[in-house]
């Protein structure tokens, strides 16, 4: 007898943990059969079933959710439509929780007797705390990426279990082999949104450039996450005349990670793979005035790297908003370089904090996690 399964992705980053949790789960579960949303990679593991909906889905922001509000109000229905013919066994809702977690609600009405499993848990631990209950009410399992996550769940008597990060399979993959770090080079990360690198990276730029006026032999590169971004960050460094001495690489980030003696880095995914890859960096973070003002407000955690939340502590330093310029950043990047003990205090530091995403295997967890409801 075949078992049912839907599930749904709304971003890239939650498409390739979806291939790997399908990938893994058809071995466990080989008549299972799967529909939902999600994106290319979801769909080439998943066959016809799957809608490839995530360079629509994927919009970040408040007003560029309401400008499209029709749009998604369409696609959550028939999404919707179809769970009331499809009848899943199993509903997979991988992050992206303004939607999901509406969705989650709309399928808990429609079809009671599907089992409901949210893998990467929304950020509520850092705001939208009064999210938690509801979601305790909601779902039959919470799969969480990070082992602080397991205990704030559980206390409101939802089953959550700590699988470990995805990104470790993806990393130890990436791992290059005998790479010897190069002192004089200076990784520069601003970030994989448009945006984001408009904000932090003319910063990025003249960072760079008091750092060359320190010490003439230190050398610069950045990888673009996309040629689209290559092209916007080469025209910056055309216009701020570095691009003679600033190098761009259009991907490549894991092997400069591994390559390079120091970085700065956007606050992100990034962070936390520089932790794993043991690069000695610093943290940037700049947002909209009003945008931070809000979270202020509403944020109620003391850092903003992953890293230091999941050490509990400062591990890297962080320079945010107005701290985050040129002086105070290439000063500490200064100290980085110039000091071993220095550097290799912060990468005990960050091997003791990375261990705590816990081992490889990570798609094969959550898959055994939702083929357990799938079997009931």
């Amino acid at each position: 007898m075949s078992k049912r399964l839907y599930v749904v992705a709304g971003e890239l980053s939650g498409d390739a943990h979806g291939a790997g949790l399908l990938r893994a789960l058809k071995t466990m579960v080989p008549a299972v059969e799967i529909h939902g949303a999600g994106g290319p990679a979801m769909a080439a593991v998943a066959g016809p079933g799957l809608r490839d909906w995530v360079e629509d889905a994927a919009v970040m922001g408040v007003w560029e959710v309401l400008k499209r509000y029709g749009w998604f109000k369409q696609r959550f229905a028939e999404m919707l439509d179809e769970v009331r013919v499809f009848r899943p066994d199993v509903l997979v809702l991988i992050d992206y929780p303004g939607f999901n977690l509406r969705f989650a609600e709309a399928v808990r009405r429609e079809s009671p007797e599907t089992r409901l499993v949210y893998y990467v848990s929304p950020q509520v631990w850092a705001w939208h705390r009064g999210r938690i209950p509801k979601m305790a009410r909601l779902l039959d399992e919470m799969l969480c990426l990070f082992p602080f996550e397991q205990p704030i769940f559980e206390e409101a008597g939802l089953k959550t279990t700590f699988v470990g990060h995805p990104l470790v399979d993806e990393l130890e993959e990436n791992k290059l082999m005998d790479s010897q770090r190069e002192l004089s080079l200076v990784g520069l990360f601003p970030g994989s949104r448009e945006r984001e690198i408009a904000r932090l990276f003319p910063m990025m730029i003249e960072t760079a450039r008091q750092l060359r006026a320190w010490r003439g032999d230190l050398r610069f590169e950045v990888p673009a996450a996309s040629a689209k971004l290559a092209g916007q960050i080469r025209g910056m460094l055309a216009e701020a005349g570095a691009d003679g001495w600033i190098t761009v690489h259009t991907g490549g980030s894991h092997a400069l990670m591994q390559r390079a003696g120091s970085a700065v880095i956007a606050s992100g995914t990034a962070t936390l793979e520089a932790a794993y890859y043991g690069l000695p960096y610093c943290l940037v973070y700049r947002v909209a005035p009003l945008t931070y003002m809000a979270a202020k407000i509403l944020v109620k955690i003391k850092h903003i790297g992953i890293v230091n939340i999941l050490a509990g502590e400062e591990v890297v330093k962080e320079f945010v908003q107005a701290d985050a310029e040129p002086l105070a950043v290439s000063r500490e990047l200064r100290e980085l370089i110039d000091s071993p003990e220095r550097r290799a205090a912060l990468q005990t530091r960050l091997a003791e904090t990375s261990a705590k995403l816990g081992g490889t295997g990570v798609h094969a967890r959550v898959a055994a996690a939702v083929a357990g409801w799938l079997v009931q």
